[in-house]
């Protein structure tokens, strides 16, 4: 993930590398993703008021800035594993743990670009109508022709385009900032509006229950997890840096700079109409806030910003759809040798058409079930918990039993960062808890056909599996929790 670590004190000359100020907006632009354009409503959909708005902040702050810094701190303490950030936890915990880390980031990805494709549709349903609410046959068909576009042209070689991820960048921010700029200078901020969105009485969407402050905390737990979703991935740039030194600030500086764009965006709707008309907008929200607020070249904008940053980024997602699973096969991770075969042009083909097949099916269950953008992305970012959780256990196990490890490669103490994993654990958890009974019982359909998976992997390669105490522990966790949730469904206590 990074470049060979160096002595805290000492500065490495990297004449092409990127300087301070580069490294920041890299940083920032690997994290900021479509969520930004849903904050302002996801949060108060879910039964969050302005006042659970901030707390859920405050939490998400510090545990995502826990992770941030245990990935950071792993890439120059581990620079050897080299597998992805499910390397932890086969390293740490066992290799049926490291596969399901792996397995669980693969699944996150593919989710992802689904939730993509129908924000993208709902977008482009404001230029033309035929779309809808991104999720008709209309919408399925357009996305399903992007996604083997993509994949036809990632199996010829392409994984990075320069143009694409300029035109992402700027398409992304312009708008940001501008609906920023305009509710705030123009005069569309009231602060009667806000104190008034600030604690009000909400219902669960499902049950009618009156929530309670922890419920609605939790509520909008999941939404800002899922727009901190590539975290790991900023790291991975610190091998590029003009100066070592730079990379833990500017790391911190982009962090801190990701989090007040998404304070801004989600607390200042609170100040432009009432929060029963937030929750109620429809896709992509911020684009309606902007035309409630400025009017419709506000809706036009931000629509047109939306769909070309989800067209780049699908793009990006095809590519690490197919390279997570392809170096978990080389690695002998429990992928089966499949998915480690590639073309003549070095892609793996038979890995992207797969994708593309899955994908599929995931577009077929959102237009016949009436799933939205929100219902694949709360799954798709309880997918990519795992890989977090087993990234902070390892910053913990390493932190207390490899103090050693640390001389030299990072200023902080072990203990600090032994700490900052325990934190970095603790917030995984609570999100787990947050993803709700749904969301749990969705994740273990989804990791239960894993086991067969890593079983005749490791079968086909005459390899031992599920030997240790650890990885019999996890299996055992998953079909107790496919059984029961099979139960639940069954007798009608879970509804999708």
């Amino acid at each position: 993930m990074a470049g060979k670590p160096a002595a805290v004190d000492q500065t490495v000359d990297n004449p092409q590398g990127m300087g301070f100020f580069h490294l920041i907006t890299s940083v920032i632009t690997l994290i900021v993703g479509s969520g930004v354009f849903s904050l302002c409503s996801d949060m108060a959909a879910n039964g969050a008021d302005g006042q659970a708005i901030v707390l859920a902040w405050c939490i998400s702050g510090v545990g995502v800035f826990c992770l941030v810094l245990t990935f950071f701190c792993l890439s120059r303490v581990k620079p050897k594993l080299k597998g992805g950030i499910y390397s932890y936890a086969s390293e740490g915990f066992g290799h049926f743990i490291g596969f399901c880390s792996a397995w669980g980031y693969w699944i996150s990805a593919i989710l992802c670009i689904v939730s993509f494709s129908a924000l993208l549709f709902s977008a482009l349903a404001y230029f033309f109508p035929v779309f809808e609410s991104g999720n008709n046959l209309p919408s399925i068909i357009g996305a399903s022709c992007i996604v083997w576009f993509y994949t036809w042209l990632v199996s010829r070689g392409v994984t990075e385009a320069a143009a694409i991820n300029a035109v992402v960048t700027i398409a992304k921010m312009v708008p940001i900032f501008t609906a920023i700029i305009a509710i705030v200078f123009l005069g569309h901020f009231h602060p009667d509006t806000f104190m008034a969105n600030f604690n009000v009485m909400t219902t669960d969407a499902e049950t009618g229950a009156i929530l309670n402050s922890g419920d609605k905390i939790l509520s909008a737990l999941t939404t800002t997890v899922w727009v901190f979703i590539g975290i790991e991935s900023a790291v991975a740039i610190s091998g590029r840096a003009r100066r070592d030194s730079d990379v833990g600030k500017a790391t911190i500086v982009a962090f801190i700079c990701v989090l007040c764009i998404y304070l801004m965006v989600s607390l200042l709707s609170l100040g432009v109409m009432p929060l029963d008309e937030l929750a109620a907008l429809e896709n992509p929200p911020l684009a309606n806030l902007m035309e409630y607020a400025v009017g419709e070249w506000g809706a036009i904008l931000i629509n047109f910003g939306v769909v070309l940053s989800l067209v780049g980024a699908m793009l990006g997602y095809i590519v690490l759809t197919a390279e997570s699973p392809y170096e978990a096969a080389q690695q002998k991770a429990g992928f089966p040798s499949f998915f480690a075969k590639t073309n003549e042009k070095g892609s793996p083909v038979g890995t992207l058409v797969l994708n593309a097949c899955i994908i599929e099916i995931f577009l077929l269950i959102m237009m016949f079930s009436d799933n939205t953008y929100q219902f694949f992305y709360v799954l798709s970012a309880g997918m990519i918990l795992l890989p977090y959780l087993f990234s902070a256990a390892y910053m913990v196990k390493v932190a207390f039993k490899e103090p050693e490890a640390f001389q030299g490669k990072v200023s902080a103490s072990p203990v600090f960062y032994g700490i900052i994993g325990l934190l970095g654990v603790a917030y995984a958890l609570l999100l787990c808890w947050a993803t709700g009974a749904v969301g749990l019982t969705i994740m273990s359909f989804l990791f239960a056909p894993g086991i067969v998976v890593y079983v005749l992997s490791k079968k086909s390669r005459g390899d031992g599996y599920l030997r240790g105490t650890a990885d019999k522990i996890a299996v055992a966790v998953i079909l107790v929790a496919l059984v029961v949730s099979i139960y639940f469904l069954v007798t009608g206590q879970i509804v999708w």
